[in-house]
């Protein structure tokens, strides 16, 4: 357990960041290096640093600060949210948030910030511009589709559509060859344990290691579901609060997406998945709910098989003590 006492809380933003020491002192610094330098010098070595997550504005602080041997924390910004709201505090100014943040840490003292590795940093980059570059041949498409229908549109402007829509899907296909060359030589063997799981194909086996940090930020399944928002939630309360029961939805729903899609494919060839997709089925689920069922399974044998460093075995029994 963390022995650190001096809980210090911090709040970002892009030019400048605050911060609320244990004794309720408060200072702002400059987000650069300079300020960073001038922080550290005001903090004692039992100092414990949190901070939410602030876009990527808090990683050269949250590095900076750990690189020099303190322990750093990094939160969610909804759990800092929530624990705000928890107290009824209606001020919202950097100087009343950093307090907060530390009076967050003083109370769940929180676990020690783990620095992503430098290939997963390069990877989640290279995954942010393939989305964009999605988003907007969505948009494109929405607008082509929108001029061909007016009846107006002349054959140049949609011939520059779809020169726009080629170099966008060319662009993609580099991208999403990086990320795959960077995951081969830091995690190949990872890479195809993983595709050896049916319906799992190499892309989502990618995707997979690129947003689990390897599989090193997950020790069970239930996390791993709970973080791609897939685990179930239920709402009851007394007599009178008896609501339907649904996944939570809390985290990524690209991802979400992803595992959903994986499904499909694994009830039928996946040899454990289909047992329990059918078994659901049998019993009056409705499909949906049996295919959420088997993203769950999905995700057990993927982080099974990452941890064990062997190829998936769909005739491996797991023995219960």
């Amino acid at each position: 357990m963390n022995k650190c006492k001096e809980f210090v809380g911090i709040d970002i933003s892009k030019d400048t960041f605050d911060v609320c020491y244990y004794n309720g002192k408060h200072e702002q610094f400059s987000n650069n290096e300079s300020g960073f330098k001038e922080f550290i010098e005001t903090i004692s070595p039992e100092s414990h640093c949190v901070m939410e997550q602030t876009g990527g504005y808090h990683k050269p602080l949250a590095s900076y600060v750990q690189d020099h041997g303190f322990v750093v924390s990094v939160e969610n910004p909804l759990v800092i949210k929530r624990f705000i709201q928890m107290n009824l505090r209606a001020t919202k100014t950097d100087k009343a948030d950093a307090n907060m943040i530390m009076e967050y840490g003083k109370q769940f003292n929180p676990k020690e910030w783990k620095r992503s590795k430098q290939y997963i940093t390069e990877c989640k980059q290279l995954r942010s511009l393939v989305v964009l570059h999605q988003k907007q041949s969505t948009a494109l498409k929405s607008q082509r589709h929108s001029f061909m229908s007016s009846g107006d549109s002349t054959k140049g402007l949609i011939k520059l559509i779809d020169q726009e829509l080629s170099h966008l899907k060319k662009k993609i296909k580099e991208l999403e060859k990086q990320m795959e060359e960077l995951v081969k030589a830091n995690e190949q063997t990872m890479l195809t344990n993983l595709s050896s799981i049916k319906g799992i194909a190499k892309r989502t086996a990618i995707l997979l290691i690129i947003h689990t940090n390897g599989f090193s930020d997950f020790q069970t399944s239930k996390q791993l579901s709970a973080y791609f928002g897939l685990c179930p939630q239920i709402r009851q309360s007394g007599t009178s609060v008896n609501g339907r029961g649904n996944i939570s939805k809390s985290g990524n729903k690209d991802l979400r997406k992803m595992m959903f899609m994986c499904s499909l494919s694994a009830s039928v060839y996946n040899k454990g998945c289909r047992d329990q997709f059918q078994r659901l089925v049998a019993k009056g689920k409705c499909r949906k709910v049996a295919l959420i069922a088997v993203s769950n399974k999905l995700l057990k044998q993927a982080l099974a098989v990452a941890k064990s460093g062997i190829p998936y075995d769909p005739e491996f029994v797991s023995v219960k003590r």
